[in-house]
């Protein structure tokens, strides 16, 4: 049978999945019932559906007039950039979805960057034709402008087109979607345009794993594609291993995918992705070969990460009450569990039992911590800090282009955010009423940003980040302008006490709410911290007086999810994380240790 491997590449939000989901069902690929009622079938982790973004790339297969088309999901998003680069590695062609309003949007580039490094054929989708203000030839054009800004050939840089509408399952190759009748241009531009993997199945066997799997009952899942040969059931392999070592290995199951499921087959051949069990301690990037001829394949490289946080055990007066898992071996365990999938993912053991932990950008920790947190996870975690290299004697720091579109009554305060943050402005251009920006910021300056920013633009800017190279650190450290509010004692905050306070600052909880002393309960609206009683109580008295009660008014708190938290704290608070809530703290509850642990830091 012939075998196409598609990446699919999309910026957030441009329909990616949606379309994936239209070329299943048309393809009449059987899927299991309640897989095939799901709307975004891709999108199969709960996070993803919640905030929209593919975070895992994910394997799924049609069959078209007898060619079996491997489809390859890739992340979005720039933070999760480790996934990228092995997924494609699977992949001898990609569709690069593009909204036919917005256009190639930064973190496309990101992805597409990497695709045509590694040569592979591209077709270019312009998807949501049906969109109110869809402007199909213009994004032609920036699409082109990306290609040739990119570097691609001639013949890459003349890219096959297919207009589409995913929600509707239609395509064609003009822009008109009144001819349009279902998605089968898609197909055909697959077939004619992405070459069919080279196979030498009669090579010895190589296969590259590029994603693991997990399974209760049978151990790592390696999935990756054969380069050579052809890989039996119950076969004996090498596992060539990062360091190059080999050992041997009994395959103890061979999957193929179907539709989104995998079936169990006997044998595979060269060019397939195929999922495989039986060897224990297999990672990514790593060759499976034949026993008696082993030679491994390059090794995938991975990006190094840019930012780093504390974990720690949860010590608050409130530390286990809400977590299932909370002691330090269980959370050490879960830590080094996810280092097994998450190759952009580093994991290093303090010497005072916590543990550093490094990712590709303040998201990346951010939808770990949250995951951690669903599972029923209980611990606290710093400040985000970025990762300083020293490179010929120079301090080298991490620096991100950062794309931003608002209307262009906000343009101002943003400009001015940017400039307060040292930012370097590339690009600015207003149409219709809309700007879009391009900076170059330090990642340190960055950081706590987002949040400002959605306040700024009420909500209707975007603003996307990718990483873009260490530069020599300027030398400025961003500190919060103002303090913050700290419970003066523990027990439960009060109405009357919250209002008798509520004009120090803006309030982080409302009343009826437990709290403990040092917990951080609001923002000053000075510099310094201040430590205020929220859990006040009203004297009672004998004697009422007319209108008394009926002046006061409650202003409504600022409510902090997690990611609002980890922007928020400095270098003396910590963030508590447990299944049920999300807190602020000081690390020196105690106001007096406080005083004199700042006295000793400064001599």
């Amino acid at each position: 049978m012939e075998i196409r491997n598609v990446a699919i590449i999309a910026h957030v939000d441009h329909g990616k999945t949606t379309l994936v989901d239209a070329l299943l069902r048309q393809s009449h690929t059987q899927m299991k019932k309640e897989v095939a009622e799901q709307s975004a079938i891709l999108d199969s982790n709960e996070l993803e559906r919640e905030r929209g973004i593919t975070i895992f790339s994910k394997n799924a297969s049609v069959e078209w007039k007898g060619v079996k088309i491997n489809i390859i999901d890739t992340p979005g998003h720039a933070d999760f950039g480790g996934e990228v680069e092995r997924v494609l590695s699977m992949a001898d062609g990609a569709l690069l979805l593009v909204d036919a309003k917005e256009g190639p949007m930064p973190q496309t580039r990101f992805v597409l960057r990497e695709a045509l490094k590694l040569g592979l054929k591209i077709i270019v989708v312009i998807n949501k034709i049906d969109k109110k203000g869809a402007r199909p030839e213009w994004v032609y054009g920036k699409t082109f402008d990306l290609f040739v800004e990119l570097g691609a050939n001639e013949e890459t840089a003349f890219f096959p087109v297919v207009y589409a509408s995913g929600r509707d399952g239609k395509a064609g190759l003009e822009q008109d979607l009144s001819k349009m009748t279902d998605i089968t241009p898609i197909f055909e531009a697959i077939l004619k345009h992405i070459p069919a993997p080279e196979v030498n199945s009669d090579k010895p066997l190589q296969m590259l794993v590029s994603n693991i799997g997990y399974d209760n009952y049978k151990g790592r899942i390696a999935i990756g594609k054969i380069h050579s040969g052809s890989i039996k059931n119950g076969q004996d392999i090498a596992h060539i291993n990062r360091e190059g070592t080999i050992k041997k290995c009994k395959i103890t199951s061979l999957y193929t995918f179907k539709g989104l499921g995998k079936i169990e087959e006997n044998e595979a051949l060269a060019g397939d992705i195929v999922a495989v069990t039986g060897i224990p301690d297999v990672n990514i990037g790593e060759t499976i070969a034949d026993p008696v001829t082993p030679v491994a394949l390059p090794l995938l490289d991975i990006e190094e990460p840019t930012v780093k946080m504390v974990f720690m055990v949860n010590n608050s007066p409130f530390g286990g009450h809400e977590g299932e898992f909370k002691t330090s071996s269980q959370i050490r365990a879960r830590l080094y569990k996810e280092l097994e999938t998450d190759v952009a993912l580093r994991v290093e053991d303090n010497n005072d039992g916590t543990w550093t932990v490094m990712g590709r950008g303040e998201l990346h920790l951010a939808i770990f911590i949250e995951r951690m947190r669903r599972e029923g996870y209980e611990f606290q975690v710093s400040r985000p800090h970025v990762i300083n290299k020293i490179v010929d004697g120079k301090k080298l720091t991490p620096y991100e282009k950062v794309y931003i579109e608002v209307p262009e009554a906000y343009s101002g305060v943003v400009i001015q955010k940017m400039g307060m943050r040292h930012a370097k402005m590339d690009n600015l251009e207003t149409t219709e009423g809309t700007t879009y920006l391009e900076f170059t910021i330090a990642t340190k300056e960055l950081i706590g940003f987002r949040s400002e920013f959605i306040t700024d633009t009420k909500g209707l800017g975007i603003i996307n980040t990718a990483f873009y190279e260490f530069l020599p650190d300027d030398g400025f450290q961003r500190e919060r302008e103002r303090g913050s509010l700290v419970a003066y004692e523990t027990g439960e905050t009060r109405l009357y006490g919250m209002t008798q306070v509520q004009d120090q600052g803006e309030l982080f909880i409302g009343p009826a709410v437990k709290v403990y002393k040092g917990q951080v309960v609001g923002q000053h609206s000075r510099t310094g911290d201040l430590r205020i009683n929220v859990c006040k109580e009203k004297k009672l008295s004998n004697m009422r007086s007319k209108g008394e009660g009926t002046m006061e008014h409650f202003n409504t708190p600022r409510e902090m999810g997690l990611d609002d938290a980890l922007e928020y704290i400095d270098d003396t608070e910590l963030v508590e994380v447990t299944p049920k809530s999300v807190r602020i703290r000081k690390v020196i509850l105690d106001e007096v240790e406080a005083r004199k642990a700042a006295k000793l830091a400064k001599h």
